[in-house]
């Protein structure tokens, strides 16, 4: 668990989702939201996915 809480990808796609809360919550709701949340989720998607991976790796 400390492997994902203190890697930079992790800790930069939770302020990202900060921000995606934020301008959800002020801004206009069209089709820029909804491909800020997709990025979004790809994003933390790709750091976990490198978290195990190098996890695996280290372990060879």
């Amino acid at each position: 668990m400390r492997k994902f809480i203190f890697n930079g990808a992790v800790i930069s796609g939770i302020f990202s989702g900060i921000s995606a809360l934020r301008a959800t919550k002020s801004g206009p709701r069209d089709w820029r939201l909804a491909l800020l949340w997709v990025s979004w989720a790809a994003s933390i998607a790709i750091a976990i996915g490198n978290v195990r991976d190098n996890a695996e790796h280290a372990d060879d």
